[in-house]
């Protein structure tokens, strides 16, 4: 068994302000977007100039915090957010989906693409590529506050996280730091060096997060709240069915269409 590195989520505090890891995790998660976003537009010829890029990255930060905590509010905790609806608004108390995130993102990046008249699918390889170091830095920062364990297990790398109680858990948190950040960037990346058919990393994103993050589930601990759902299934798999689908239909769709031209 493993000793859970007790790490305070607070990296320091400017007066009342206290900068936390978490929070920390999402900028250096933004600001690896932006440079990413910025060396794939060059590579795949993407027209994206400084401002429109700058422009691209304020949209999807807003879809994230929207999506996130509107995702959170509706997949995770509805009855709770219906009697304290104003408790919504309160962020600084944690709850964020990634499935409602990343719903705000692909709406915000389509409004974005036909306002600025780019092509969609190019535009959305690129974005989910850099989505995927934000992704990894993001399950870190849930390790650090030690939230979103694991379940109890036997494993020699086990870890009794506080207020996990007295056993051993998995940490699912590393286990999707590394499935759905490098792991998956590096096939995303791949792709793009290989100067695929646009669609193919967009797709290949929500299917690989889709199997990774299903399987996943199966190690983690399911929401207090909503425990295990239909035929023991938990809410993160349930939702990431959906993701399994639109990225398998959509890569046939494209692959058909290539041997077809």
């Amino acid at each position: 068994m493993f000793v859970y590195p007790q790490i305070d989520p607070v990296i320091f505090n400017i007066g009342p302000l206290a900068v936390r890891w978490y929070g920390m995790m999402y900028l250096l998660g933004f600001v690896a977007c932006y440079f990413i976003i910025r060396h794939l537009s060059r590579r795949r010829g993407l027209e994206l100039s400084g401002d429109a890029l700058s422009d691209l990255l304020f949209y999807c930060i807003l879809g994230v915090i929207l999506g996130g905590r509107l995702g959170y509010t509706l997949f995770y905790n509805t009855a709770f957010y219906l009697q304290h609806p104003l408790k919504i608004f309160a962020v600084w108390e944690g709850g964020m989906s990634f499935h409602g995130g990343l719903l705000g993102v692909v709406v915000a990046s389509v409004l974005f693409c036909r306002r600025r008249r780019l092509p969609m699918l190019l535009t959305g390889d690129i974005l989910v590529t850099a989505a995927t170091v934000g992704l990894g830095l993001g399950r870190l920062g849930n390790f650090i506050n030690g939230e979103l364990w694991g379940r109890v297990t036997t494993v020699p790398w086990g870890m009794v996280f506080p207020g996990g109680g007295p056993d051993p858990r998995h940490p699912s948190q590393l286990y999707e730091a590394v499935l759905e950040g490098p792991v998956l960037f590096l096939i995303l990346w791949i792709l793009h060096r290989s100067k695929v058919r646009p669609g193919v990393p967009f797709f290949t994103f929500f299917l690989g997060y889709g199997l990774f993050r299903f399987g996943i589930e199966f190690f983690r601990q399911p929401d207090v709240q909503l425990g295990f759902l239909w035929g023991g299934a938990t809410m993160g798999q349930l939702l990431s069915l959906p993701m399994i689908l639109f990225g398998s239909v959509g890569l046939v769709l494209i692959l058909r269409r290539e041997r077809v031209e």
